[in-house]
């Protein structure tokens, strides 16, 4: 079994995970649980490594970093935590029935609120379960449900991490297998199949539930990119819930012709693509995003989201521009006029300086990573002579 869910930093590495499995063990039964009301739950139920996919009730605990001990008093906080938690409960019994029907071999946990009952219910049920860490502050969901763990499987050096050394195993990021490290030819080849006949290219992603500061920022800067770079595009994933008020700010702009040198799209697939024919790309920083563009080896303008309780984006943005491996903004930053726009043109016009991020940042590459954790989970569940089942 496979879990995780709520954003594509977790979808991504468990499908990248899954497919590995298919790769290893073809007659592997993959399992995906997801959790009811996410509105990614399409993807894995669409992947072909995903042989079925179920959706139980969870809860999240609510905490954000710029409101520290002020969110314990908000009403509506508490009431949605009380709420959660019932949900939670309600959560661990759907999973120790489903388990106890399917009998999976083994659980790969990938984080998120959706993992701490699947885990509870693999645990109830005997059922051995790995938890993944991509980043050097462990989730809340893996820190509650480490103790009954298996094995942690982590990003970074094992000594980063508060798991007991003999069950952590560094194995890094697992990205899907569309991610190659992208020479100039399959640069150009990338742009073609998209359409995109144009010198340089700009994209931006907010992660899979978009971000609407960044997409205010890049709008903001767009006349100014635009007007100053006549062979310029820029390729814009705003969120699903924020595609059609970000289209319809790049309208409010009159941009005349240069309108068409922008797209907005809410969720692509085959993002590989897209940020492989990209110039210059624009995102958080999320430990997959990293991990994947460190094997394309791409220019990075990094925002990281600092709300996010534990500071693992910030924390992450500043290892890697210590390395000088990626250029970070903050929030407060990319709000300033027309320092976004300054910032993305610098690094268009200084190609030097872009091929020079590039390859500090891809020496962070760990193309392995999915391998690795598809054998890890294959001898977790009994060597070569059992089914693998993923949840």
């Amino acid at each position: 079994m496979v879990t995780g869910g709520g954003s594509g930093g977790h979808i991504t590495p468990i499908l990248a995970v899954a497919h590995e499995l298919k790769r290893l063990r073809p007659d592997a039964e993959v399992i995906y649980i997801g959790q009811k009301g996410d509105h990614l739950s399409d993807i894995p139920a669409q992947d072909s490594s995903i042989d079925a996919v179920h959706a139980i009730w969870a809860g999240k605990l609510r905490r954000y970093a710029d409101e520290d001990w002020r969110q314990w008093l908000n009403v509506r906080t508490q009431g949605l935590n009380l709420r959660d938690a019932g949900r939670l409960t309600r959560g661990v019994g759907q999973s120790y029935r489903l388990l106890r029907k399917l009998k999976p071999d083994v659980v790969f946990t990938r984080g998120g609120f959706v993992s701490v009952p699947v885990a509870i219910g693999a645990y109830l049920n005997h059922v051995p379960y790995i938890t993944h860490d991509s980043d050097s502050v462990p989730s809340l969901a893996n820190r509650l449900i480490a103790p009954r763990a298996a094995l942690h499987a982590v990003a970074l050096p094992a000594e980063v991490y508060p798991y007991p050394r003999s069950k952590t195993i560094t194995v890094g990021v697992p990205v899907s297998t569309e991610y190659r490290p992208v020479t100039p030819e399959l640069m150009r080849q990338y742009r073609r199949e998209l359409g995109l006949d144009y010198k340089h290219l700009v994209f931006l992603t907010g992660g899979g539930n978009g971000s609407r500061i960044l997409n205010v920022a890049l709008v903001q800067n767009a006349r100014y990119l635009l007007g100053g770079h006549p062979d310029l595009a820029i390729v814009h994933v705003a969120g699903r819930s924020l595609e059609a008020e970000t289209s319809a700010a790049y309208d409010a702009l009159n941009l005349g012709g240069a309108r068409q040198r922008v797209q907005v799209h809410g969720f692509i697939n085959g993002l590989a693509k897209y940020t492989g024919a990209s110039d210059i790309v624009i995102t958080r920083s999320g430990a997959t995003t990293l991990a994947e563009l460190a094997i394309q080896g791409k220019a990075c303008i990094i925002v990281p989201a600092p709300q996010l309780v534990g500071g693992h984006q910030v924390k992450n943005a500043k290892l890697f521009a210590h390395e000088k491996a990626i250029v970070t903004m903050s929030e407060e930053q990319i709000e300033q006029p027309e320092r976004l726009g300054r910032t993305i043109s610098e690094l268009m016009d200084n190609v030097a300086y872009r091929e020079s991020l590039a390859h500090n940042l891809s020496k962070y590459a760990h193309p392995q990573a999915a391998t690795e954790l598809a054998e890890l989970i294959v001898k977790t569940a009994g060597g070569e002579g059992r089914h693998v089942r993923a949840h």
